[in-house]
């Protein structure tokens, strides 16, 4: 794939923003693109800790990725706090919506949402509201944790394992509710899936602890790795899954994929 030049949006056309725009890449200098692929979630998205940068990295040079992944959003306070009124505003073909990890109990009135009833309400509302403005939204499950069994495994659920430094005793997956939200939501709406849960507990069972270490942020603690961030090489792995799930089974998206 030849390298792309990174251009950043131009921040007139949204003046009101509060925080400035991830950079874009997309095409070369001097061509328009022909599809803007907007990413839209948390942490496990966004610049820094998730797979979004190193997915744009897999686009090919007639598409555009713009990253606006917020860190500790969840489908409500991403909402609440205005990032995805901004991302209807970059006018995006395409947009990837993934939440899960904040919309959790214990993470505060703020942000939390109950699986089974407002986190799919809000899933619905990005669905409805980007088909709207001509945009076609894909859904996608939340990355897991990688919190393994006493066995070694990541299961659907019921296990119980340690998440990363800042938190206790999880079940193995224990997004598994919020990853069938999505599912449903996408089956009742006709929305394309990406099913990120599924495939990456496949994938770090395939490689177990030991390899699975490589994908761990650094932890804020010495000797506690993040098992719920991206470092770069996880990044880069679990970019390819999600460019793995599109591939032949999203027509249109699939198209704006590098070779």
């Amino acid at each position: 794939m030849k390298s792309n030049l990174i251009r950043s949006l131009s921040m007139a056309a949204f003046a009101m923003a509060s925080l400035a725009w991830p950079q874009v890449r997309g095409a070369e200098a001097g061509t328009a693109a022909v599809a803007r692929v907007v990413l839209v979630g948390d942490s496990t998205v966004a610049s820094g800790g998730g797979w979004g940068d190193a997915f744009g990295r897999l686009l090919a040079d007639r598409a555009e990725c713009l990253n606006l992944g917020r860190n500790g959003r969840s489908s409500k306070s991403y909402r609440d706090e205005g990032h995805w009124q901004k991302a209807l505003e970059a006018k995006p073909d395409w947009v990837l919506i993934q939440f899960g990890h904040n919309d959790q109990p214990g993470k505060g009135p703020e942000r939390e949402t109950d699986a089974a009833t407002s986190f799919r309400r809000n899933l619905e509302r990005f669905v409805d509201e980007a088909r709207a403005i001509g945009a076609r939204p894909v859904l996608v499950t939340p990355l897991t944790r990688r919190n393994f069994n006493a066995a070694g495994r990541i299961e659907s659920g019921g296990s119980e394992s340690h998440d990363d430094a800042r938190a206790g005793p999880r079940r193995a997956n224990d997004l598994s509710d919020y990853a069938a939200a999505v599912r449903a939501v996408a089956s009742e709406k006709k929305v394309p899936l990406i099913d990120l849960n599924a495939r990456s507990i496949d994938q770090m069972n395939r490689l177990g602890p030991r390899a699975a270490a490589v994908f761990h942020a650094r932890g804020r603690e010495p000797g506690k790795p993040d098992t719920t961030h991206l470092s770069p090489e996880g990044a880069e792995k679990t970019a390819a899954l999600v460019a793995g799930e599109i591939r032949g089974r999203i027509p249109g998206l699939s198209d704006l994929l590098a070779p």
